[in-house]
Parts: structure tokens; C-alpha cells; sequence
């Protein structure tokens, strides 16, 4: 066996802080922008979509070297895997660069087209925040890159104590440009900017000298590998289209739900922030799969591939499980904190318990799954996939369902109907056995 049960919970463990640690601090920043009123708030949640959006491409990106660094890793080739690495953290830096200056020219445009017509103190909020942070775009290419590949190689505490570093210093800085130094938005925008950049060269420095299996030192060169980039490609370009449709759909069933009154406005954003907590357990597992995967298919093992993703999604849908039924059963007193009208809270309520049962029943097969494919190099099946079900039943179930007077929550019945769709058809390809046929051109 190539994992231990102690190697899994090294793995997975730091994992779960982690991305309860991104929810939390997500929830800490917006309390704390919010006492720069509601413009400033509204201002900072729009740029946010689009952040969100190229922080999605950049993580696919840095998820496919890691992929390829894990393949050499399973071949116990760790020259090649640190050779692997550079590519991928020097591909995605100048590519981030290019991205960032993109976003800097065409930003009127985004904020006048994209968001349609907002108010002036919004737009100038929204203008403020978007400047400086996509100056934060290439040092978190770089630190998703350095994070990615510290997993690959197993060693997620490591990625664990710089996000611990990362939002700590987001969360000071917020205290000091908003709090004692009133500088509003851009005050928030300074300090998230600041702590991406520290991020970033700490996490460069910490690959670059790692001592484990993934090193750069010795492998830097300003000339890019034609045969690493490519194989980089192959797994994070559908990858991270795939995260972009995902969230290009969410912009688009945001742009639904403003239509639905302000109840329904509410119920939405309250249960997903809830609902995040529901899923975390499921992040954190998903990107072990994806690490554990990838050594397994580099070794050549197809049956330490199926033995691993039998176990890990049993794990998965264990602690989703667990948190699905904590949810369940304290969502009413939960919900108290947020002040809701009678009628928000009921409707708040039945999502969010909707939400906890069927993500017990479908969640795991439709999003750790199809890791143990990209692992294996079968990455246009998954992206195919997921870009179909979405629109057909993501977005269209979700106008015909609020056409049908079922509102807000036609939304996440419709969301639902995505997951069931996506887990049927990735349980038939991966029982089928197709995704064992890329083996041979993956690695």
C-alpha cells in the first residue's frame, strides 16, 4: 500500500483546517468591510465574482501540475518532478501577468457591462477594490502553484500554516486600514493584496528549499519545457474551464435570483453560506483524492487507483454525513444570528435542510470522482461533463422551475439535479473502466 491510514490523515486532516479556515476568514472579511456601509459591501461582493472566477482558473492550473509532478512522483522520478514544478510555477506567473494587465485594461468595461447599471458609490467602490487586488493576481498563481504542489508530494501542513499566515495578516491589516486607519474599501483591498504577496514568496521559498520530494532549487530556467507544458495543459486547461463555466453559471443564477424580492435575496445568501460549512469535509477530501490519485496512476497501480478512491470516498460521505445531520438539526437555532423575517427564515430553513440531505446522497460521486479521472488523464470527459449538466439543468431546470412558481428554491432543486446527473454519468464511466486507457498518455 502506497498510503498508511496515518499517511491519509496527515494528508487530510490539515486539509480540513484549511478550508474551514478560508470559509471562516471569508465571513470574518465581509463583517468587518461592512462598517464601511452597504456600498462598500455591494462594492467588494461584485468584484469578488469575477475574482473568484480567475482565482478558480489559476488553482485548475496549479491542480494540473500537481497532477503531473504526482505522476513522476509515483515513478519515483523526483528530478523530474521538481523540473515539472518549475514549469508550472513559471507558466502560471508570466500567464497571470498577462491576465492581471487584461483585467487592468478592460475594467471599465467589467464594472460597466458585466455588472450592468450600479449605483455611483457602489461603482466606486467596486472601481477601488478591483485595481488593487488584481495586482494580487500573480502572487496567488504563485502560492496556488507552491500549495498544489506541496499536497502532491503529501505535505498539506505546510500549505495548512501559510493560509493560517495568509488570512492572519488579511484579518490585522483589515483591523488597521479600516478600523484605525480609515482608508474603506481600498484600506480592505491593500490588506488582501498584502498577504496574497506574502503568500506567494513564502510559499516560492518554501518549494524552492523544500527538502522533501518536490524541490525547484536547481531546476529554475527562464525557457519553458514544451513536454512539461504541454503534459501541465492537458489536465489544467479543461480544468480550469470547467471551474470558469462553474462559476460563470453562478454569476448567471445570481443575475436569476435578484429577481425573486429581497426574501428571497436573503434565504439564498444566508443558506450558502451555510451550506459552505456542509461541504467542507468534501473540499478538503477532493483535493487528497486528486494527490493520493495521481501518485497511484504515476506507479502504474490501477488497483491501488480503484482501492483508493473506494476508501477516500468512503470517508467522504462519512463526514458529510456527519455534517449534514449537525446541520440538519441546528440550522433553526443557526439561523437566529442572522435576524431574519419569519418568512426568510422558513424559506432559509427548508433549503438549507434540503441541501444537507441531499448532499449526503450525491455529493461525493459528482465531485470527488472525478478526480480519481483527472488523475488518470481523462480530463475532457469530466470537463464535457460538468459544462453539459450545468447549463442544461443548473441554469435551465433553474428558469423553469422559478417559471413554475417553485422561486428561490427551484434554484436549488435545480442545483441538485445537476449533482445527480453528474454522479450517474461519471459512476458509469469510471465502472466501465474507459478513464484506464489514458494511463499510458498522462504519464
Amino acid at each position: 500500500m502506497f498510503y498508511t491510514n496515518k499517511d491519509l490523515r496527515k494528508l487530510i486532516l490539515p486539509l480540513l483546517v484549511e478550508q474551514l479556515l478560508i470559509m471562516l476568514v471569508g465571513m470574518v472579511d465581509t463583517v468587518m468591510i461592512s462598517v464601511c456601509g452597504e456600498a462598500a459591501v455591494s462594492g467588494v461582493s461584485l468584484v469578488d465574482t469575477v475574482n473568484i472566477l480567475m482565482i478558480n482558473i489559476f488553482s485548475a492550473l496549479a491542480n494540473g501540475g500537481a497532477v503531473v509532478a504526482g505522476h513522476f512522483l509515483g515513478q519515483k522520478n523526483k528530478e523530474d518532478a521538481g523540473k515539472a514544478a518549475w514549469q508550472l510555477m513559471m507558466f502560471s506567473f508570466l500567464s497571470s501577468i498577462g491576465v492581471m494587465i487584461l483585467y487592468l485594461c478592460i475594467h471599465t468595461w467589467v464594472l460597466g457591462t458585466v455588472f450592468g447599471s450600479i449605483e455611483p458609490d457602489v461603482y466606486g467602490n467596486a472601481k477601488s477594490y478591483l485595481l488593487i487586488t488584481a495586482l494580487s493576481i500573480p502572487p496567488l498563481a504563485v502560492y496556488n502553484g507552491a500549495a498544489a504542489l506541496f499536497r502532491a508530494e503529501g505535505n498539506s501542513k505546510v500549505t495548512m500554516l501559510i493560509s493560517i499566515l495568509m488570512n492572519s495578516l488579511n484579518i490585522v491589516g483589515n483591523y488597521i486600514l479600516i478600523y484605525v486607519i480609515p482608508m474603506g474599501t481600498a484600506g480592505a483591498a491593500i490588506s488582501t493584496t498584502f498577504s496574497r504577496f506574502v503568500a506567494g514568496i513564502v510559499g516560492f521559498l518554501l518549494i524552492y528549499y523544500n527538502k522533501k520530494d518536490i524541490s525547484l532549487k536547481g531546476k529554475l530556467t527562464w525557457r519553458l519545457n514544451g513536454a512539461y507544458v504541454k503534459k501541465i495543459l492537458y489536465i489544467g486547461l479543461p480544468n480550469s474551464l470547467e471551474s470558469s463555466m462553474f462559476q460563470l453559471g453562478k454569476i448567471v443564477l445570481m443575475s436569476l435570483i435578484s429577481t425573486l424580492g429581497t426574501s428571497a435575496i436573503t434565504a439564498n445568501a444566508v443558506s450558502g453560506s451555510i451550506t459552505n460549512i456542509n461541504i467542507i469535509p468534501g473540499m478538503a477530501i477532493n483535493m487528497a483524492l486528486l494527490s493520493v490519485a495521481s501518485y497511484c496512476v504515476g506507479a502504474g497501480d490501477r488497483e491501488q487507483v480503484k482501492y483508493y478512491t473506494k476508501k477516500i470516498m468512503k470517508l467522504a460521505y462519512l463526514s458529510m454525513g456527519i455534517v449534514s445531520v449537525i446541520i440538519f438539526a441546528t440550522v433553526r437555532y443557526v439561523l437566529l444570528f442572522y435576524h431574519l423575517t419569519p418568512e426568510t427564515y422558513e424559506l432559509a430553513t427548508e433549503i438549507i435542510r434540503y441541501h444537507a440531505v441531499m448532499a449526503v446522497l450525491i455529493w461525493t460521486p459528482s465531485f470527488s470522482l472525478p478526480n480519481t479521472l483527472r488523475a488518470a488523464g481523462d480530463v475532457m470527459y469530466p470537463m464535457i461533463t460538468s459544462i453539459i449538466s450545468m447549463w442544461i439543468c443548473r441554469i435551465g431546470f433553474a428558469y423553469l422551475f422559478i417559471y413554475l412558481g417553485l422561486g428561490v428554491m427551484g434554484v436549488w432543486i435545480a442545483m441538485t439535479l445537476d449533482w445527480a446527473l453528474r454522479a450517474v454519468l461519471y459512476l458509469v464511466r469510471y465502472k466501465k473502466g474507459k478513464w484506464q486507457k489514458f494511463f499510458l498518455t498522462s504519464s
